[in-house]
């Protein structure tokens, strides 16, 4: 019965002995097509191949190349790595199959080893040649991979880890959509900077009127703010020494003339105590780099504000940049915020007060960061958790559309805005407001009507650039 067997696959083997094996390999330098020798016998000595994969010897006596296309450049090489990636057969692989396979005629008796079943596919469709994802192709393609810089005449391992890293970053670059302009890592930072900066500019204010406040502590009554009472006191520096010209400077400062005089009369008859010129001069340096971080705020609000309208345009539309700006900082970024559902946005913030009412069986939150937005405040008490709902649920719709739309534009910020001041007053005075499909219906023609004029602008520009460049070549033809 044994010796039966053995002859049953003994004739077997023979029978099918003109079948060849043909393993595509797709390299980030270019694609490469081997041969394997005794196709049969591997397949039933699946553990002895997984051996000699590891040994180049052992497995150069398994595999032959047959030909290597290196690729031209980079973007060629990221072109047929996407088309490759989506399962379609690109045209330099077509050709480079079409030259290296024996003819169509001769094809029938060949297989051809692939990675990809779906690429596999496509390529039995274009090319008429069986193709094989399963047994010993696998590990054939692996060995390939593992001694492919010594396979290839002339590659380096060094060359291709370069090629390979690379294509790596530019075909990850493509897949996500890479544009250094829409990096939300810059707001989380920033909005992380000046969270940090008002706590410092407030505390080294504190110390500044607590210091100053023993020279002349009736400043601090007719000045109440940080900003302006450091500046004030970077100025005045000895009280002693104001005078009726020092008006006009200290009402450029304040914005108040009433308040500039009384400072000076104040002066006049102070109760504060006589300080040394070295102490003075302390405060004063103190007082200098309070306000230069406080303008320095101001240019990082400025930025965030820049930012936020080239990140997620209609989420600062719909609820500022600040309050925008915190809800990607605590999401991580916007594809995560984009991800969120409307009640998980609604309470982000508020995570502590959540598990201690779950953990308590109290109420749950109504918001979170969200309640920095102006129109929770503006809601009646008993319509905030109603607003805070309908908010994030108009939060979550505009996060989606920055993260995933390709043109920017802030109409559906503003749409989405005008729906939530229509569901206030709809709360006080009970007029009914749109419908959100009739809203975003206007709003998508809107958005259209806005990228066909820029299409517009952009060709007339282009024919402008064109006609200015052929004036100034007429005149250099003519000398």
């Amino acid at each position: 019965m044994l010796h039966d067997d053995q002859r049953q696959r003994q004739s077997e083997v023979n029978g099918n002995h003109e079948s060849k094996l043909y393993v595509l390999y797709e390299h980030s330098a270019g694609f490469a097509l081997f041969r394997v020798a005794e196709f049969e016998e591997l397949a039933a000595f699946l553990p002895q191949v997984e051996e000699s994969v590891t040994d180049l010897q052992r497995f150069n006596s398994v595999v032959t190349l047959i030909a290597f296309q290196p690729f031209k450049s980079a973007v060629v090489a990221l072109e047929n790595i996407n088309a490759i990636s989506e399962g379609i057969v690109p045209e330099d692989l077509n050709l480079f199959l079409e030259g290296a396979l024996p003819k169509r005629k001769k094809r029938g008796k060949c297989t051809l080893g692939v990675a990809d079943p779906k690429l596999g596919a496509a390529i039995s469709e274009a090319l008429e040649i069986p193709c094989s994802h399963t047994g010993a192709v696998p590990e054939l393609i692996r060995g390939i991979r593992h001694h492919f810089h010594a396979l290839i005449k002339g590659l380096t391992l060094k060359a291709c880890s370069v090629a390979q890293l690379g294509l790596g970053h530019s075909y990850s670059r493509a897949r996500v959509k890479f544009n250094v302009h829409r990096v939300d890592n810059m707001i989380i930072q920033s909005i992380a900077l000046l969270d940090q900066l008002d706590k410092d500019v407030n505390t080294f204010s504190m110390r500044i009127r607590e210091w100053y406040s023993y020279h002349f502590p009736e400043l601090v009554s007719i000045v109440p703010e940080n900003n302006l009472y450091t500046k004030c006191a970077e100025y005045i520096k000895d009280r002693k020494s104001l005078s009726e010209e020092s008006v006009e400077p200290l009402t450029e400062i304040l914005g108040d003339s009433e308040k500039a005089q009384a400072i000076i009369d104040a002066s006049k008859m102070s109760m504060g105590m006589d300080i040394s010129p070295v102490d003075l001069i302390n405060i004063q340096m103190f007082a200098g780099r309070v306000v230069a971080l406080s303008n320095y705020r101001k240019q990082i609000a400025e930025y965030l504000h820049t930012k936020m309208n080239s990140v997620a345009p209609n989420l600062t539309t719909l609820i500022g940049d600040q309050v925008g700006a915190r809800l990607i900082s605590k999401a991580g970024s916007l594809t995560s915020l984009a991800k969120y559902p409307a009640s998980t946005l609604q309470i982000l913030g508020a995570e502590k007060a959540l598990f201690r009412a779950l953990k308590t069986r109290s109420n749950t939150p109504k918001y979170g960061l969200l309640y920095h937005s102006t129109f929770i405040g503006r809601a009646g008490l008993k319509n905030k958790g109603r607003i805070s709902r309908y908010l994030a649920n108009k939060c979550s719709i505009a996060s989606r559309i920055d993260c995933f739309s390709e043109t920017q534009t802030t109409i559906f910020g503003e749409k989405l805005r005008q729906q939530v001041e229509d569901r206030l007053k709809f709360y006080e005075t009970g007029d009914v407001p749109m419908k959100n499909i009739d809203v975003m219906k206007q709003a998508m023609e809107e958005a259209l009507h806005e990228q066909v004029q820029h299409e517009a602008e952009g060709s007339a520009k282009k024919k402008k650039k064109k006609k200015k460049a052929k004036k100034e070549e007429e005149p250099m033809d003519e000398d």
